[in-house]
């Protein structure tokens, strides 16, 4: 496998920003709103100062509809089981004081599964996932469910994955990483019925792009030759154009997995770490030079029903331990 890693230059702001910020943290001891790392320690010692009960299960994940990755990676939309309460992770920072003191009610209240996403090892949902892991040394029952690591300094991975969060406080783990210890539980989104579709090749090669790399003119300018999609359109477009794909260049995470899993060729540029443990290995490259790996990308077969198979079993297992009555399928 080629892996090409694009230089990262001198950002010539570095002193400005840091100033900055600085700044904003000073000021949100004095004003919260400024912060969102204060807005979320706030919420998180509310969450811990109340009594710790079980009134259901709550899903946590990245809820935001216009992402198609994050909001189709959760559990909850692929068993009828857990058709209870839904909790958006991001509200612990939202500036609004009556959000923040629902979410950290919500949290204190309920069993939590936790994923799917990339929640880990990312900074912007570190204080989060803390917050959990101390909920599971306190008692409360908690799952991860297909959440994996998300780190922005993907040229410094290294296998087995490493992770800012004590995974054994937590009662059950299940991590889409292949290398994680315990239990590897795949993105459950392979269970959408939407991947027993047949959808005919009629591109040799397309692009799919992120939410930043689709907002970039020199990129959009450069790849104008390639048929060209993103991950911000809907469930249904995004698919069809994946499997219109004999071979997909990508850099969104699950473009990538459902690539797989509709059994098309990936090469991926990666943006963190997430692209680098999933268990079948595609070529990494950068957008100036993947033309040159697309030789060694390989067409898998087997995946989605591997992974349909590994959600089923584990889910079976979450309901044991959340006392869940499985319904009759």
């Amino acid at each position: 496998m080629e892996i090409v890693f694009a230089f990262r230059p001198f950002n010539p702001n570095f002193t400005l920003e840091t100033k900055v910020m600085k700044i904003k943290q000073l000021l949100a001891g004095i004003m919260p709103i400024v912060d969102g790392d204060t807005r979320k320690k706030q919420t998180a010692k509310a969450v811990l100062k109340g009594p710790i009960t079980h009134k259901g299960v709550l899903n946590i994940h990245r809820h935001d509809p216009n992402n198609i990755g994050d909001f189709y990676c959760a559990p909850h939309l692929y068993f009828p089981e857990l058709h209870q309460k839904v909790l958006d992770i991001g509200e612990m920072r939202k500036t609004s004081p009556v959000v923040r003191r629902q979410w950290a009610k919500s949290v204190r209240s309920n069993d939590l599964i936790i994923g799917g996403g990339g929640l880990l090892n990312l900074p912007h949902f570190q204080q989060q996932m803390q917050l959990f892991a101390e909920l599971g040394r306190l008692g409360k029952k908690t799952v991860l469910w297909g959440p994996g690591h998300n780190d922005p300094d993907f040229e410094g991975f290294k296998q087995p994955a490493q992770y800012q969060v004590d995974l054994n406080s937590f009662g059950m783990v299940g991590l889409r990483d292949y290398s994680a210890p315990g239990t590897w539980v795949p993105c459950v989104s392979c269970l959408h019925p939407i991947f027993d579709q047949k959808v005919d090749e009629i591109h040799e090669v397309g692009v799919l792009l992120g939410k930043k790399s689709a907002n970039n003119p020199q990129r959009l300018q450069a790849l104008n030759n390639l048929p060209t999609s993103h991950n911000a359109t809907d469930l249904k477009a995004m698919v069809e154009f994946i499997g219109q794909c004999n071979t997909l260049i990508t850099d969104s995470y699950h473009a990538m997995y459902w690539a797989l899993l509709m059994e098309r060729k990936v090469v991926v540029i990666p943006t963190t770490t997430k692209f680098l443990d999933f268990k079948y290995p595609v070529p990494v490259s950068d957008f100036n030079n993947f033309k040159s790996v697309l030789s060694k990308a390989v067409r898998y077969t087997g995946i989605l029903e591997e992974c349909r198979d590994i959600n089923t079993a584990y889910a079976k297992k979450v309901f044991d331990y959340l006392e869940i009555e499985p319904l009759n399928r």
